[in-house]
């Protein structure tokens, strides 16, 4: 039986796994994807808020020559860090089971079943985009996800959102080209947005290079057009791509079928603040999962800390 073992190959359970290898438990990391999944999966040209020494765990520094790292170096960090620590990875395997088993868990995979004393969910929110709800919105034009801008070029895009992952798509595939209009549920563009792209938005909106509906919403979408409610009334215009940066979730499904309490409003998962123990013994949650719908409270930058709160309540458990 192992001590621990770590649902989620993201920063925040490779921090849970150095914490472990150093207070001597046995322990294995399960992850779905590939490693640091939903980092991979973030826009090529990406580059993070924070520097990148609040991005470390472990102790282990993050060298860079940038003032803010971009996605290509933070992937190369965690690899080097899983890597060079030897941490006990499984990659490409999910979890599809875990039940209590006397005193301890037993965790069913697509590949394999463990048994562990505790178990920590770092689960994240990145594979599961929160609905437009609207007609149209499986059209192949329409996306939750983005890469790369060139694919947009000379094309008729709207882009759905106020927060720096719409901000960030509406300047980049406006700069390649496109004609790019922005949907904005509020009366502005969201005040969380990068310190330094916040200008740039406005000053493109003010100019009207870039088309903005404010106090609006996505109302429908066929093949080659688009309907907005304004404040004026509904708008329908020429349309090729929608992207929907409408945000990601946890998977509320998997929390509720091991066990895990959540809130009825905002489905936030039971846990201690002082342990990160959640309603079910020896079960923990470790970073943005802990949030549930408000997904913007928790990253790696505050979230790292769990790593050590969750070791240290097991140390002491085991005595």
């Amino acid at each position: 039986m192992l001590d621990l073992l770590i649902i989620g190959g993201g920063p925040i359970g490779l921090a849970c796994g150095l914490e472990a290898q150093n207070a001597g438990l046995s322990f294995k990391i399960i992850e779905k994807g590939c490693l640091v999944n939903s980092l991979y999966n973030y826009p090529y040209t990406m580059t993070f808020f924070s520097t990148s020494d609040r991005l470390e765990i472990g102790g282990i520094p993050f060298v860079t020559i940038n003032n803010k790292p971009n996605r290509a170096e933070a992937l190369e960090y965690y690899r080097r860090v899983a890597l060079s620590n030897q941490l006990p990875v499984s990659l490409f395997e999910e979890v599809t089971d875990v039940r209590r088993d006397g005193d301890g868990y037993h965790i069913t995979t697509c590949k394999a079943t463990y048994q562990a004393k505790y178990v920590v969910l770092a689960t994240g929110f990145y594979d599961i985009a929160v609905n437009l709800n609207i007609p149209g919105e499986y059209l192949p034009k329409v996306k939750h996800y983005y890469k790369d801008p060139h694919y947009y070029a000379m094309q008729k895009v709207i882009v759905v959102g106020a927060s720096n992952s719409a901000i960030d798509v509406a300047l980049e595939t406006y700069r390649k080209g496109a004609d790019v209009t922005l949907v904005v549920r509020g009366s502005e563009v969201s005040s969380r947005v990068k310190y330094w792209v916040r200008p740039d938005i406005i000053n493109r909106i003010e100019e009207g290079s870039i088309k903005a509906y404010f106090n609006s919403e996505l109302a429908a979408v066929r093949e080659h057009e688009a309907d907005i409610n304004t404040p004026d009334g509904l708008v329908t215009i020429p349309n090729d791509f929608v992207m929907a940066m409408t945000g990601y979730k946890p998977n509320f499904n998997f929390l509720k079928k091991l066990g895990i309490e959540l809130t009825d409003d905002k489905f936030i998962p039971h846990y201690n603040k002082e342990t990160m123990e959640t309603n079910q013994p020896g079960m923990y949650l470790a970073g943005v999962v802990c949030g549930g719908l408000d997904t913007h409270l928790w990253f790696i930058e505050n979230s790292r800390v769990h790593a050590e709160m969750i070791i240290g309540d097991i140390v002491k458990k085991r005595g």
